[in-house]
């Protein structure tokens, strides 16, 4: 089932003036035939990493929009500089209904993409990016909005905290495994069974209602193309035809996210990248020794993101490594996946289950909140979690 997307058109703003009254900047909603290619152009210079430092460049196959385009609600933004209306700024952002926790729904705007070219920064084109799409945001009926950043950056946590009021909110940890040569074994006393959307729904809402940001959009992001399926892992003994939940089992779902963006390496030695070639030359050649080997992130590669991550029951743990070896054989036979990938709770018990290279995973991520309706009489921000599990939408990935 595909998604209807948002077409409304949002009322184009008047001109601001930046700081300098010889220039001005105007923040207006993308728009693919006039800006594809300047956005592109724009991003290209703001990739992440430092000069002579190793940098991970994401490309976004062409589609500027694909990080937000597979929401119902989202937009766009540019910055226009100048007469020549350089395009110098963009953010993107998007509206959904999420649970708060013990089955409250509210909704929230997820702010992302925020970049600003690097030769027109210090005039405010940040500023007025994101205070514009936070009114935006406000108008589609958002009570609250949120960014995700590494918590080693800075600059990004100090601009939305000290800037534009956001609040620390909730730290989850990013956990990464490489796709290796070789197949990883899955026990022959575990059964992996796809359940069908409706199914995989259904016991999600009974497992998860109580997780943060739980959306109630679900039955959307299972139905998408981009999902490859729900998976269980349990007892060959089990008859999933039930439809009971069993006492003892593993489930994920698997994003595809090669559709929606590719991942590169950059600035890595010579001699790091022939190491990295010697590994993998090595784990082709003796599979059975079940080498770790590196893949070749040097190249544009995709991932595979994990979500919806749950586990009960004896033998749990054994059950859930079963069930992602299972989804690294399918990146596996995926020609371009070079990482399997998946975010939890730092207290989510299945964090511990998870098979990941520490020195590919981040420990912390943090993710910001502010309150965009002041009248909202509950105050989300200064909540204790009332649950270790936060649902991570495969859409914000």
């Amino acid at each position: 089932m595909s998604l209807k997307i948002a077409t409304e058109s949002w009322p184009k703003p008047p001109l601001e003036t930046a700081k300098s009254t010889d220039e001005v900047v105007v923040v207006r909603e993308y728009d693919e035939e006039r800006h594809k290619i300047a956005v592109e152009k724009m991003e290209s210079l703001c990739e992440v990493g430092q000069r002579g430092k190793p940098s991970l460049v994401t490309d976004l196959l062409g589609d500027p929009m694909c990080r937000i385009r597979h929401f119902p609600i989202h937009i766009m933004l540019v910055a226009e500089y100048g007469e020549e209306r350089e395009v110098v700024g963009v953010i993107r952002g998007c509206v959904k209904t999420v649970a708060r926790g013990s089955s409250v729904y509210v909704k929230v705007a997820y702010l992302l993409g925020l970049r600003v070219s690097p030769k027109r920064r210090r005039l405010g084109i940040g500023t007025k990016l994101v205070e514009r799409l936070e009114e935006w945001c406000k108008q589609k009926g958002a009570k609250y909005a949120y960014i995700a950043t590494d918590c080693t950056n800075e600059p990004s946590i100090n601009l939305f905290t000290k800037k534009f009021g956001y609040s620390k909110f909730r730290t989850l940890t990013m956990l990464v495994q490489p796709v290796h040569a070789h197949y990883k074994p899955v026990s022959s006393s575990i059964a992996v069974v796809r359940l069908p959307p409706s199914l995989a729904r259904s016991i999600y809402n009974q497992l998860l209602a109580n997780s943060e940001f739980h959306p109630q959009d679900l039955e959307l992001i299972l139905s998408n193309k981009l999902n490859f399926g729900t998976f269980m892992a349990i007892p060959k003994k089990w008859d999933p035809k039930t439809g009971i939940i069993p006492p003892n089992f593993a489930m994920l779902s698997v994003w595809n996210t090669k559709e929606v963006f590719r991942l590169q390496v950059k600035g890595v030695s010579p001699l790091a990248h022939a190491f990295c070639a010697g590994t993998r030359m090595l784990d082709s050649l003796v599979p059975c020794l079940r080498l770790p080997s590196f893949p070749d992130v040097f190249k544009p590669f995709g991932v595979y993101f994990l979500y919806g991550l749950h586990m009960e029951g004896k033998n749990s743990r054994l059950l859930m490594r079963s069930l992602c070896a299972f989804v690294h054989n399918m990146a596996r036979d995926d020609a371009g996946c070079g990482a399997v990938v998946t975010e939890l709770g730092q207290t989510d018990p299945v964090r511990e289950a998870v098979p990941h290279w520490r020195k590919f995973s981040w420990a912390e991520d943090m993710w910001c909140i502010k309150k965009l309706e002041k009248c909202e009489p509950f105050d989300w921000i200064i909540s204790s979690s009332s649950s270790p599990v936060i649902f991570v939408d495969p859409r914000d990935f």
